[in-house]
C-alpha cells in the first residue's frame, strides 16, 4: 500500500529536519567552530598542550570527531537519497527495495530514510 499524501508530507518534513540537524552537526567538526569547541571541552586556557597526556586526549577526541563526522556524512547521503526517492518516485517511497513490500510505519518514523524493512529478517 502506497503512503498517502499526508504521510509523504510528514516524512518529507522529518527528512528535511534530520538533514538540517546533521548539516549543523557536521559544521561543528569543521573550521574554527571545531577548534573552539575542542578547547572548551578540554578546559585548556591555551591551544598549546602542556602535558603529553593532553596530546593523547586531544588525539582521541579528534579521532572520535572524525568517526562521528564520517558516520553523519553517510547518514546525510542516505537522507538525500530518500528525499530524491520521495520527490521523483513517491510511489516507491516507504517500499522495501528488496521485497517490494511496504516498510513498517514504526520503522519509517524512527528512520525515515530506511530502504528496507527488518520484519522477517534474521
Amino acid at each position: 500500500m502506497a503512503l498517502s499524501a499526508a504521510q509523504l508530507k510528514h516524512f518529507e518534513e522529518r527528512l528535511l529536519e534530520e538533514r538540517a540537524a546533521l548539516q549543523q552537526e557536521l559544521l561543528r567538526y569543521t573550521g574554527a567552530e571545531a577548534a573552539d569547541d575542542e578547547q572548551e571541552q578540554s578546559g585548556d586556557l591555551s591551544k598549546v598542550p602542556f602535558h603529553p597526556a593532553d596530546l593523547g586526549t586531544d588525539t582521541i577526541n579528534q579521532e572520535i570527531d572524525a568517526s562521528n563526522a564520517t558516520r553523519e556524512s553517510a547518514e546525510l547521503v542516505e537522507i538525500e537519497a530518500a528525499l530524491e526517492r520521495l520527490y521523483h518516485t513517491p510511489e516507491k517511497f516507504g517500499i522495501d527495495e528488496n521485497t517490494n513490500k511496504p516498510i513498517a510505519l514504526e520503522r519509517m518514523e524512527i528512520i525515515p530514510w530506511a530502504r528496507a524493512d527488518l520484519n522477517g529478517r534474521k
